[in-house]
């Protein structure tokens, strides 16, 4: 296909900053798909019709009349609203049915998952096909993680040989391949797949099956978010089960790194932090560190640093490196953490900031204004992940002068220098993270060295336009297999 040559992309996700989201997919798909309609490419984004999408889009309106999918058989009634147009954004579609969607969580409640998750995010799959099929055209389908895999599966089986989906070219990201969508073996017949996908070169995986199995096998071409992370997956370590089935994708699997919005977050101007500041005056950063020692209830200790986490409090962030070392409990450093997750993690932070008040202080209640003032206030940002396809957090961490120790995984390895802009360590361990930590204490010791960081990390350009480009050859290259 001709470089210069117009196409539109639909993009299919479970998630989407603001309407509906639960970690970083929303917020990515969000970002990609608005500098995209930014630019050159007609973009859409279609996701399911929450019940919390309401609260955020009190006037959609609809599109076309109410049609018809086939389940397993049975035939459901959808339709398509759309949230009213808006100059230089995406068009953002969702896709109506209140007995699969219209619910108080996206995928469960009460820490348990919806047992019939496997239908409804088929029902969307089949939905998600009919309205591309309507779009016509050049329209390239960009499905995003195992909610959507069935979109490739069912576009090269059940929708094999109809004209106006043969020509679509479908794209599948993975964002974290640690989620597969594990469901029964008879969770096939029940959204209509022939028995001949159970098997270990289709979809069948340790006796479930598994719906982004699926998509990698029949997707055209296969993405994932930083080109760390694309490594890892073809390993036996890092490919969650499914390395074979990256390895044999070849070229097939590109990795491109996330991007941030760096219009949002730009401490130049952003309305969010105490004060203003950038790479060629830093004058307001001493005054956001102040304003986040007073809103953690810590001293302001003019020698200490201030290192911060912003996350989700599970496993995969690396909370048991962070609570098994020694600078935390015993460094003359202070630690700033915001977010919510697992109890465990949860009570044994406020168990800390108890034992060590004055040098650490937790907030479970996550708001984006309050990410903004810990990264303008932070010296350092806490990322020792388990594992890490892309992150955000490192990135925008960075744009604010507060330089990640991480450990040197996925994307963080593609985003971070050790050494210029943050500190990284491989070993997943206590006594590691230590290293990395003390590694940064001793440079921030070193005003003008740790000031000359900062600076180098500020001026990095982590935007999407370098990605954005990425993604228009890789939907170039999957219409061309059409």
């Amino acid at each position: 296909m001709p470089a210069n040559q117009a196409f539109r992309v639909l993009h299919l996700t479970a998630e989407l900053w603001p309407y509906a989201r639960t970690g970083g997919l929303g917020q990515a798909v969000a970002d990609l798909a608005t500098w995209q309609a930014r630019g050159s490419i007609d973009a859409s984004v279609l996701l399911p019709l929450y019940r919390s999408v309401r609260e955020h889009a009190p006037d959609l309106e609809p599109v076309g009349a109410p049609f018809h999918v086939v389940v397993g058989g049975d035939v459901e009634e959808v339709r398509c609203w759309r949230v009213p147009a808006q100059a230089r954004a995406p068009n953002v579609l969702f896709l109506d049915h209140p007995a699969s969607f219209d619910r108080a969580g996206l995928y469960g409640e009460g820490g348990t998952d919806y047992p019939d998750n496997g239908r409804r995010f088929a029902l969307f799959c089949l939905g998600a096909i009919e309205v591309a099929a309507r779009l016509g055209g050049r329209t390239v389908v960009h499905a995003h993680d195992w909610h959507t895999a069935l979109v490739p599966v069912f576009l090269r089986t059940l929708h094999a040989g109809r004209a106006e989906t043969d020509a679509l070219p479908c794209v599948l990201s993975v964002h974290n391949g640690g989620f597969q969508g594990h469901f029964p073996r008879e969770t096939l017949a029940a959204i209509g797949l022939p028995e001949a996908m159970w098997a270990p070169d289709r979809m069948e995986w340790y006796g479930r099956l598994n719906y982004l199995k699926g998509g990698l096998r029949y997707a055209d071409l296969v993405t994932t978010v930083s080109a760390g992370h694309a490594a890892e997956l073809r390993s036996d370590v890092g490919g969650f089960g499914l390395q074979d089935v990256f390895r044999e994708l070849g070229d097939r699997l590109v990795g491109i790194r996330n991007g941030i919005d760096t219009a949002l977050w730009d401490p130049r101007k952003d309305p969010e932090i105490t004060a203003h500041f950038g790479p060629d005056d830093l004058s307001g950063k001493p005054r956001c560190k102040a304003a986040l020692q007073r809103a953690w209830g810590l001293p302001q200790r003019a020698r200490a640093p201030i290192f911060g986490m912003s996350a989700r409090m599970v496993a995969q962030k690396g909370l048991d490196l962070i609570l098994g070392s020694d600078i935390v409990h015993t460094g003359e450093a202070q630690f700033v953490f915001l977010g919510a997750g697992e109890p465990r993690y949860e009570e044994a932070l406020m168990a800390l900031a108890a034992e060590r008040p004055g040098w650490i202080g937790v907030n479970t209640a996550f708001t984006d204004r309050l990410e903004h003032r810990l990264l303008a206030g932070a010296d350092f940002l806490l990322m020792p992940s388990l594992y890490e396809p892309c992150g955000l957090t490192q990135m925008r961490a960075q744009r604010y002068g507060a330089l990640p120790v991480a450990r040197r995984v996925g994307g963080l390895a593609d985003t971070i220098k050790d050494g210029v802009t943050g500190f990284l360590f491989d070993e997943y361990t206590p006594a590691e993270f230590d290293r990395a930590a003390r590694r940064a204490a001793t440079v921030y010791a070193d005003q003008p060295l740790y000031l000359e960081h900062m600076r180098a990390a500020m001026r990095r350009d982590f935007s999407w336009a370098e990605p954005a480009a990425q993604y228009a050859q890789v939907y170039r290259r999957a219409m061309g297999s059409q």
